[in-house]
């Protein structure tokens, strides 16, 4: 099968079914540099089972202490740049209050603590300028629907390099035989152009041109970072989603990642099954996948990383940016030559 920008590398893929009941932010393709998704209904914000992993912890993810503490995520996860996470976790509380979203009877009787990630867009963006605003948050939050995820030059992803090619955000999914669904949202900006590699084809070294056309700023090779999130609509325990978060990297590497030393490779993975309130005693009743049952789900963990990270490149658009830096967009035509060789 094709993959949905037609450069003919996907395994057999399926059309994008999410496990997330909830929603995915509105990604204008010219929007700043913001994105957010929660698996959340509209009128509560729900405890679900979660954990986290990384490769290289040159980052931030604000928000995981309390999830590998608790197991559970009960925040909406939003991903911006570097310089960003401060403005978009403060206005992420702010959501939370306007929309009640907490227990307690008084308007400031609840605590948050957003899950908010970021990567370094500074060879496109105006980092330092500090221009995400509150404004953009809660638009990403109010808007943020279900359905198809756009890619590419969209959200957190807006000023993101990977490979030395435009990067940005990318998604792909599994439907395993079991039914269950493995889905997985990108943020990619990260590997050396020669690293950069498709189905084993060394891609990079066979479009070696095209590099970023920096001005003002060192031109830095390395890539700095990525993010992704691995949802599922099975019954996983918090112990069995951080065995799914240690498999990312795998399909990372897959693609050329190395996990560099400048690098903030970050990794959250949820399910979205149900869990059924405590009774009288304080005590819940679980659903869980035997162990013996999960190596599919470690192999979707690592098509959907892969997938999601070349759909990011073939999505994505040349961009210029701050002092006319450009980086140019992966050539299809010459990518489909590459493949077919």
């Amino acid at each position: 099968m094709e993959c949905d920008h037609g450069c003919g590398w996907c395994r057999g893929r399926s059309q994008h079914p999410h496990p997330w009941g909830g929603t995915f932010g509105d990604r204008g393709r010219s929007g700043p540099d913001w994105g957010d998704c929660h698996p959340a209904h509209r009128e509560k914000l729900p405890e679900i089972f979660a954990a986290t992993s990384n490769l290289n912890g040159n980052g931030e993810l604000t928000g995981v202490h309390w999830i590998e503490e608790s197991g559970f995520l009960e925040e909406p996860i939003l991903w911006t740049n570097t310089h960003s996470i401060g403005a978009v976790h403060e206005a992420a509380i702010q959501w939370r209050q306007k929309n009640k979203f907490h227990s307690g009877g008084l308007a400031y009787d609840f605590a948050a603590l957003p899950v908010v990630g970021e990567t370094w867009d500074g060879r496109l963006s105006d980092i330092h300028g500090f221009h995400v605003r509150k404004s953009h948050v809660m638009q990403a939050l109010e808007n943020a629907t279900s359905g198809p995820v756009d890619e590419g030059n969209v959200g957190g992803g807006t000023g993101m390099v990977c490979f030395r090619f435009k990067g940005g955000i990318g998604s792909a999914s599994r439907v395993l035989e079991s039914g269950f669904i493995v889905g997985g949202l990108v943020q990619a900006n990260f590997g050396l152009r020669e690293d950069f590699r498709i189905r084993g084809i060394p891609v990079g070294r066979k479009i070696p041109d095209l590099l970023p056309e920096m001005h003002g700023i060192l031109p830095t090779s390395e890539g700095n970072s990525i993010l992704v999130v691995i949802a599922t609509d099975a019954p996983l325990l918090p112990f069995q989603l951080k065995r799914l978060a240690k498999r990312i990297p795998l399909g990372i590497q897959r693609t050329g990642g190395m996990g560099y030393n400048s690098s903030g490779d970050l990794f959250l993975v949820f399910s979205t099954a149900a869990i059924e309130p405590p009774d009288s005693q304080g005590v819940s009743r679980l659903a869980m996948m035997d162990n013996d049952a999960i190596d599919p789900f470690f192999q979707a963990v690592v098509q959907v990383t892969e997938e999601a990270i070349i759909n990011a490149l073939v999505a994505a658009e040349t961009m210029s940016g701050i002092n006319g830096n450009k980086v140019y967009a992966l050539p299809h035509d010459r990518l489909k030559q590459v493949l077919a060789q």
